[in-house]
């Protein structure tokens, strides 16, 4: 009998031990498109705007890059990596034509308020009310994982906006932002040393955002070098070539951003310490405006449809429902308990969001 116990207890503490090693081993990579429709990632281009010449430089190229005869044409084009192979492999939520619905639960839909709410877990529409630079009073995921024995120094956010390094309050939480036009620092690699260099020689079109292609390789250098466990990176060019009214650059972005994406992919497939052990959540901060028709380029509380937003997963344990096609309620707020739950990392009070049963 007493053989027996020592057995079962044996199991047990076996059991355990692969399980506490399985939550450990979880390694997550958050992804933002800064202000991507819904209405592209599952429809692909805008029939109304991709022959606009509004909106459009060179209709005819345009059209012969992303226009297709049929919906699902359109997003294959405008996003292969997503609907060839994140389709078979994952999930993607947010098709509304099929009863799929995530929603911000702040009211402000724009930028700040929308990072807060996927990087905490809760709105909170009484301080974060506009994009200035303000440290954010809230604690993010990144913040918390950070403050756990097991993320001291596993954590890390690259961004195309100059503001991250305010939302994710980096002086107090002690996560490494790269954000904005920042340079890599610390001991440089080759092609980090070549990556700063490139940043100063190459002009943004924008005062508060750099091109996504230098915060892309920041990070995917930083991961080879450091194998964060839990990383954020937040691409931009998406919502500011929209807010420029040029449709033919916001399309162009968005495939390569489904490049940058693969890539990463396939990165972590061939390191040791992120294969089979890593979960992708990619998302966007807010919807945009689709009546008027101009206000495609606009979001915020006054734009109809602007808090109307998508969610994709895939990577470790997720099951492969691909494109979900039933009646469903998501909220970005999710998001945030999300993560934590796949790092072991208990909820805190007070978080409004709850885990998606992914």
């Amino acid at each position: 009998m007493k053989n027996k116990i020592l057995f079962l207890i044996a199991v047990l503490s076996a059991l355990v031990g692969l399980h506490a090693q399985k939550v450990e081993d979880t390694k997550v990579i958050l992804i933002t498109l800064d202000g991507f429709r819904w209405q592209e990632l599952f429809a692909g281009a805008d029939s109304l705007l991709i022959g606009n010449e509004d909106y459009v430089q060179d209709v005819g190229m345009l059209k012969e890059n992303f226009w297709r005869e049929t919906p699902k044409e359109r997003r294959q084009v405008l996003l292969p990596f997503l609907w060839g192979q994140i389709e078979k492999m994952g999930q993607i939520h947010g098709n509304r034509r099929l009863g799929s619905k995530v929603d911000l639960t702040n009211s402000m839909w724009f930028s700040y308020p929308g990072y807060n709410e996927i990087l905490t877990g809760t709105a909170d529409d009484k301080n974060i009310r506009s994009n200035d630079k303000i440290p954010n009073p809230n604690l993010t995921i990144l913040e918390r994982y950070n403050k756990t024995p097991v993320g001291k120094g596993k954590v890390a956010a690259f961004g195309s906006w100059d503001v991250f390094p305010y939302i994710i309050n980096e002086e107090r939480s002690g996560v490494p932002v790269n954000a904005g036009f920042e340079a890599a620092s610390g001991s440089l690699n080759e092609r980090e040393e070549f990556l700063n260099q490139l940043q100063k020689q190459i002009p943004s079109p924008w005062g508060a955002v750099r091109l996504d292609a230098f915060t892309h390789h920041y990070a995917l250098e930083y991961m080879k070098k450091e194998h964060p466990s839990l990383i954020y990176i937040s691409y931009g060019e998406t919502d500011d070539f929209a807010h420029d009214g040029d449709y033919q650059a916001y399309l162009k972005s968005a495939h390569n951003t489904d490049a940058l994406i693969k890539e990463l992919w396939e990165f972590t497939q061939q390191d040791d310490f992120y294969r089979s052990q890593t979960v992708f959540l990619i998302t966007t901060d807010h919807g945009r405006g689709t009546e008027p028709l101009d206000t495609w380029r606009s979001h915020g509380s006054q734009v109809d449809g602007a808090g109307q937003v998508w969610f994709v997963v895939f990577g470790k344990e997720v099951k492969p429902l691909g494109e979900v096609a039933q009646e469903e309620q998501l909220y970005s707020n999710q998001i945030a308990p999300t993560i934590l739950q796949y790092m072991g990392i208990p909820l805190p009070k007070g978080i409004k969001g709850t885990p998606m049963k992914l």
